[in-house]
């Protein structure tokens, strides 16, 4: 991780998964004289009225807000299952939707997107793993690394095949507002077994703030939550909320160039998988990821290649492994970085890959 590595003997990261880390005065805030008392335990009602407004069906209600969507992860796996439990999970997938459900203990039908088949998600397969132990249907989208999205149809299918079945669908949709061909509906407004993760670290550049949320239009599910994050963290920050409520407040107002900005350097990721033989993708269309694979075995191996784009070239990456999946495939962020130092760092892969 770049963090361990450190950041200053980085010179190209593109191994980020958001857009850049916004400050205070590029959001033009300015922190007031705020009380630091204990803030309501589900967040505060302005900030959960802010997130439930994109969606008519929902309430503030339906909305607890969490310290990230890691925390939020972290307690519905920890609220909802126990070692007898099973769920299906989409893979690649965050690794909190993994990793906690292994310490649990539960039974993990892993549901594997394919290369060849686009990283599409086949809601046949996922229905043949379903069992009577089934509690939870966990996806993400748009996907983490492939920068995917399903369809509307898929979504709703999916939301019909968890009724059906009786168990949760877990939406994670961190990345929603970065959709380059319109949003999806917000999944849980499609259903009360339905819960939506999110937060503003990716698409608003702020994950020094730790706010997330998560969704669901379950009354009694929503206190589950609710007593579970009070034994984590009783509430949230009073600065951090006030900080996502300004920036929720105008929301458009910042999505829009982000959006603009983003578009223009996928397209320049786009022709520059057009001009590179040794790679291939998946065009991405909502986030700032993708995950190209490598067509043949570079110089010395892929351990060989990371360590030559790391040290000759200054270039840094998320190998495959990151995602349990080959290290011919990497993730690529391209929102986080400067325009500049995305292309220096896409012409030292290029070299990498040709073992120079």
């Amino acid at each position: 991780m770049p963090e361990e590595y450190g950041y200053g003997n980085i010179r190209y990261n593109l191994s980020e998964s958001s857009i850049t880390d916004q400050t205070l005065s590029s959001l033009g805030l300015s922190i007031p004289d705020l009380t630091l008392l204990y803030g309501e335990h589900r967040g505060s009602e302005r900030l959960r009225a802010l997130i439930a407004g994109d969606a008519p069906r929902l309430s503030p209600d339906d909305v607890l807000v969490c310290s990230g969507a890691a925390t939020a992860l972290f307690i519905i796996a920890t609220a909802l299952l126990a070692p007898d439990d099973h769920l299906v999970v989409i893979r690649p997938n965050y690794a909190t939707n993994l990793e906690t459900p292994r310490a649990i203990g539960c039974a993990i039908s892993l549901i594997d997107l394919k290369f060849e088949e686009g990283f599409r998600i086949d809601i046949a397969r996922i229905a043949g793993a379903i069992t009577p132990r089934t509690k939870i249907i966990s996806v993400t989208c748009p996907h983490n690394p492939t920068g995917t999205m399903m369809s509307e149809a898929d979504l709703r299918g999916l939301v019909d095949l968890a009724r059906g079945n009786g168990c949760k669908l877990l939406v994670d949709e961190t990345y929603r507002d970065l959709s380059y061909g319109g949003t999806l509906p917000l999944a849980a407004s499609l259903g009360s077994h339905v819960i939506s993760v999110s937060s503003l670290s990716k698409a608003y550049g702020v994950p020094g703030i730790r706010i997330g949320w998560l969704i669901t239009a379950d009354p009694a599910l929503q206190e589950v939550f609710l007593a579970a994050k009070e034994q984590i963290s009783i509430c949230g920050s009073v600065i951090d909320e006030w900080i996502a409520e300004q920036v929720l407040a105008r929301r458009a107002e910042l999505l829009t160039p982000t959006l603009e900005e983003m578009r223009l350097r996928l397209r320049l990721v786009s022709d520059w998988m057009a001009q590179e033989p040794l790679l291939d993708w998946v065009h991405p269309s909502g986030g700032v990821v993708c995950f190209p694979h490598m067509r043949e075995m570079p110089p010395g191996g892929t351990n060989a290649f990371y360590k030559r784009l790391l040290e000759a070239h200054g270039t840094y990456v998320g190998p495959g492994h990151w995602f349990e999946m080959p290290d011919t495939h990497f993730r690529l962020g391209y929102g986080w970085t400067t325009r500049a130092d995305l292309e220096a760092g896409l012409d030292g892969i290029s070299r990498a890959l040709r073992g120079e």
